[in-house]
């Protein structure tokens, strides 16, 4: 494939795929984004890292064919599209990339690039690893219980964009098709004439796939849990849904690798509570994946004071945003939280920084370069160079117990050094 502006490195190789599974040549073409505000800064540090982490792995046998695409105010700036398609093709024919973060365009057209990136592949997993670093600051007492992986669906909820404008010709339009269809639900709009409207579309298949890529995640990383989170005892034919069609896809596909709470209902109902008891802890015995849920709101409230009991988290949108955030700040902040948006079905993937650009600090050197860090080292992991990624664990929990950070850590912890960003990315490298 010929690009106009892209220029495709000579000495990379193409990943290709096979039923959904990766084939990584030694040299792999990595499409990135630096991104907006403070994205070329941490890009700058960041990339050294990947760098270094793959040649202290794999030493003059393996590295990364690095091929700049545009989006965001630079490709704005050049091309006059804030997202252009040539773009879109090479994380299409690349397969897997990585970005920074990104400009949301002011006044109309794209809502958010990141989430246009996400609709146009496909990526239907926003996956969010939250840890703990020793001696990141935290609010909580016991940062060092959360240990989770979100599996948040990218596509459909609120996040879908069906929305229907107070006032326009559309919102009238949809009043009075509910007021004549469905009276009963038109009558529970407590303002219709003044009230903007929003679809939540949540579909079965959005659904299975989301909660079957949680539960293979989890086999093969010998998780202990995944935890259907959602809001079905309000939104019972959305969230209610999610919740019953989530139980109903682990039993028929997973059958005796899993147990779930749905499955230890229907015996306490037939044989009483002590025997479902009995029964739950045998499965956990064999080593069986515990497939259960909670409520949102309940699930924000023990996610604080019980973390322990979550290890992988699958929820639908919304609540997959709220909830992602809320486990950084346990954890030191977004800065240092990674994202990966994901298809397992072809294996596309765009690993991403999950802060924003943040401007007033552009072209200063001193950011937090961590969120696109592990990023990459998500990144890594998911190419299958877990040795690569192992460095880059290593040598950020070297420079942070080493108390050697950037203006944001280092003004919450007594003793430390303040680095650049460019600094802070040597101090990883020097740890790994």
């Amino acid at each position: 494939m010929s690009y106009e502006h892209l220029v495709v490195p000579p000495d990379g190789e193409r990943i290709a795929t096979e039923n959904g599974q990766l084939k990584v040549p030694a040299h792999p073409i990595i499409p990135f984004i630096e991104g907006d505000g403070t994205g070329p800064d941490i890009w700058r540090a960041s990339v050294r890292v990947f760098d270094a982490a793959v040649e202290k792995a794999y030493p003059g046998e393996r590295g990364i064919a690095w091929m700049e695409v545009y989006a965001g105010q630079k490709a704005f700036d050049q091309f006059d599209e804030w997202l252009p398609d040539e773009t879109v093709r090479a994380f299409k024919e690349f397969i897997v990339g990585i970005k920074g973060p990104l400009t949301t365009p002011i006044g109309g057209g794209i809502r958010s690039l990141n989430v246009a990136l996400r609709k146009m592949l496909d990526l239907y997993v926003c996956l969010r690893p939250i840890r703990y670093f020793e001696g990141v600051p935290s609010p909580v007492k016991k940062p060092g219980d959360v240990d989770m992986v979100i599996f948040r669906e990218n596509t459909e909820g609120i996040y879908a964009g069906v929305e229907f404008e107070a006032g326009t010709e559309g919102n009238r339009k949809f009043l009075a098709w509910l007021e004549t269809n469905e009276p009963e639900a038109y009558a529970k709009i407590r303002f219709p004439a003044s009230s903007g409207l929003s679809l939540k579309p949540i579909s079965r298949e959005g659904t299975e796939r989301l909660v079957r890529a949680a539960i293979e995640y989890s086999l093969e990383k010998n998780r202990r849990s995944v935890t259907l989170v959602h809001k079905g005892n309000i939104m019972k034919y959305t969230e209610g849904a999610f919740r019953n069609w989530g139980y109903e896809l682990a039993e028929r596909e997973f059958g005796d690798q899993v147990y779930t709470w749905a499955q230890w209902e229907r015996t306490r109902e037939a044989a009483g509570e002590e025997a479902a008891n009995v029964e739950q802890e045998a499965a956990l015995a064999e080593g069986r994946l515990l497939i259960k849920d909670v409520i949102a709101d309940i699930a924000f409230q023990q996610t604080l004071t019980r973390a322990r009991e979550f290890d992988v988290i699958a929820t639908m949108n919304l609540n997959g945003d709220y909830l992602s955030d809320a486990l950084a700040a346990q954890v030191g902040g977004i800065g240092i939280a990674p994202g990966g948006n994901i298809n397992y079905q072809t294996g596309h993937a765009i690993f991403e920084a999950t802060h924003g650009t943040a401007p007033k600090y552009a072209d200063k050197d001193v950011v937090n370069p961590s969120s696109v860090v592990l990023s990459g080292e998500m990144m890594l992991r998911y190419l299958g160079w877990t040795e690569a990624a192992d460095r880059i664990i290593t040598g950020l929990s070297g420079a942070i117990a080493a108390k050697t950070v950037t203006y944001d850590l280092h003004r919450l912890m007594e003793g430390a050094t303040k680095v650049k960003t460019s600094e802070f990315g040597d101090a990883i490298i020097e740890h790994m």
